[in-house]
């Protein structure tokens, strides 16, 4: 009997290059999920994956992400956005683009696709689906991307996003309920990782003012975290979760700009993603 097999993708800004590795080496293996659920940049490693798109991310994270047009001063100054996600997911991602998403076959892939994003007015989660994506318009991965301050938030059907990670950063919890019975948690920071609050105080000092839920739901991200990875413990202890972490980060930080830093990071997810078959076989 088919159990039902899930993959979360929690993001991580640049690091989610170590993500790129694992889902690369998944292709390879012939490794599918029923559920995949990416958080920020795990939305965006995981639409690739679910297209097939072998090494697509990679490219972007080592490559089109030391471009002065995907992230810099320049775009935070001019634009509002450190990242400009409008160069990533359009002029890059849209069928006429450098590196285009395939998109059809994104939507005959079988599995269901989620991305997390955070309404930037109330602080609830939202986890879009296919339903929600359209050819040359994804809106929804900017949203699941957007870190407050650092990028400006994005509407979607006119409803202003910021990153996932604020309501939900580990939604080990989201794919249990969608009925998985097994599955890989791809987290980008040792496991062993406390992560806490200091950068997200400052970074919520800035949005406080015009968008005070959201600026709430940031100073408690860690503590989530935190939480969310003590859960997913419990879990793997019963055999049903698997978590694929690196045992060190390569000094990759989430806006990294260091090429080969970021190729071991990826070399080391490749090599981590050996132990996911032996879990999902056994």
């Amino acid at each position: 009997m088919n159990r039902k097999t899930g993959i979360v993708d929690v993001g991580g800004g640049y690091r989610g290059v170590y993500a790129c590795g694992v889902l690369d080496s998944c292709l390879d293996q012939g490794i599918r999920f029923d559920v995949g659920i990416g958080v920020s940049a795990g939305s965006a490693n995981l639409i690739s994956y679910a297209a097939g798109q072998r090494g697509r991310n990679r490219i972007f994270y080592t490559e089109y992400g030391l471009r002065r047009q995907y992230a810099g001063i320049g775009n935070f100054i001019f634009k509002r956005s450190f990242i400009d996600m409008d160069y990533v997911y359009g002029t890059l991602s849209k069928s006429s683009g450098e590196y285009p998403l395939d998109y059809e076959a994104f939507t005959r892939s079988p599995m269901a696709f989620y991305a997390v994003a955070t309404e930037a007015m109330t602080g609830k989660t939202r986890y879009f689906d296919k339903s929600d994506i359209r050819q040359d318009d994804y809106s929804v991965m900017k949203a699941s991307c957007a870190i407050p301050y650092v990028c400006h938030p994005y509407a979607v059907q006119d409803t202003l996003y910021y990153d996932g990670a604020l309501s939900d950063p580990v939604p080990i919890q989201k794919a249990f309920d969608l009925g998985c019975e097994r599955v890989v948690l791809i987290l980008t920071l040792p496991e062993e990782t406390v992560r806490t609050a200091d950068r997200d105080l400052k970074l919520a000092a800035h949005i406080q003012k015009k968008y005070p839920t959201a600026a709430d739901k940031l100073r408690q991200r860690a503590a989530k975290y935190n939480e969310d990875v003590a859960l997913a413990k419990d879990y793997a202890r019963q055999g049903k979760l698997l978590i694929v972490a690196p045992d060190d980060i390569c000094g990759v930080h989430t806006l990294c700009r260091d090429a080969q830093a970021m190729d071991r990071l990826y070399r080391k997810g490749f090599q981590d993603a050996e132990k996911i078959h032996a879990f999902l076989e056994a």
